[in-house]
């Protein structure tokens, strides 16, 4: 008996450090270091819950996807279990501010911008823009979006791009990615535009839909994301993005996450960055 009231002890105390050591960091907004998350046993990851092929939640409540695939092998790279947090896309530079996640795995393209408020960590996926709409209605060039509406999610690169770019066309913003195609889905806008990897996914899912244009403005990167001065941890995520370059772990993560969803639609090296290393 009085072993079993040890172990119990034992679990309270490593139970309260844990629940402790995060509720220290989220109320001051100071980010945990690496030693922290190893001792917690816990690294939490902030990923899409909506955007599928990358971070979603499938039929049984899982998360699966390419983001979520590349979590959980730097889960198993620190030795701990991983935590997923659903953000939408305006939110995730204010839950790296305020210490509510440790890295930001949500598709998170790296900007001028955002880089004055997070540290980005080596790309490991490269993207443009694209537009999807209806195909009795195809939307084959952006200047053609002038005078209609145009769907975007909140605080995306296609938010931002349009914004800056083409203040003619009317922008109907979504908090969630699935509120943003439930909108297109339902007519309330002529178009929506995202990342070019995630419209072809969804086009090819959704029967009545095309992606006219398939590639606009800058070619940017994907990256991890950590609290800006948390540089061990950013450290640590560079040098792990580099080791898994040498497996070519991106690419296996595209054949077992990315690949059914695209078919011949794509292809892996259009995609894909290893090592941190953009060709």
């Amino acid at each position: 008996m009085k072993k079993w009231i040890k172990i119990v002890l034992a679990a309270l105390v490593t139970l309260t450090f844990t629940l402790s050591n995060r509720t220290v960091a989220e109320a001051n907004g100071t980010a945990r270091n690496l030693d922290e998350i190893k001792e917690s046993g816990k690294v939490i990851i902030g990923v899409f819950s909506d955007k599928k092929p990358f971070g979603y939640v499938d039929e049984n409540g899982e998360y699966q996807g390419y983001d979520i695939y590349f979590g959980n092998r730097l889960a198993e790279e620190l030795g701990v279990e991983v935590e997923y947090v659903a953000v939408d896309p305006a939110s995730r530079v204010e839950y790296l501010e305020t210490a509510k996640v440790d890295i930001i795995l949500a598709n998170f393209t790296v900007t001028e911008e955002r880089k004055e408020k997070v540290d980005f960590a080596l790309p490991y996926m490269k993207v443009s823009l694209g537009i999807v709409s209806p195909e009795g209605a195809v939307i084959t060039d952006v200047e053609a979006l002038n005078g209609k509406t145009l769907i975007v999610a909140k605080g995306t690169t296609a938010d931002i791009y349009f914004t800056e770019n083409y203040p003619e066309v009317t922008l109907q913003k979504y908090d969630q990615y699935s509120d943003a195609y439930g909108a297109l889905l339902d007519g309330r806008g002529d178009a929506f535009s995202t990342d070019n990897t995630e419209v072809l996914a969804w086009a090819i899912e959704n029967p009545g839909f095309t992606v006219g244009v398939e590639s606009f403005g800058n070619l940017d990167t994907i990256a991890p994301a950590v609290q800006q001065g948390n540089t061990e941890l950013l450290d640590w995520l560079n040098e792990t993005i580099v080791a898994l370059g040498e497996e070519e772990f991106f690419h296996k993560n595209y054949e077992e996450t990315l690949a059914p969803a695209y078919g011949d639609a794509a292809d892996a090296d259009s995609i894909v960055v290893e090592g941190g290393e953009v060709d």
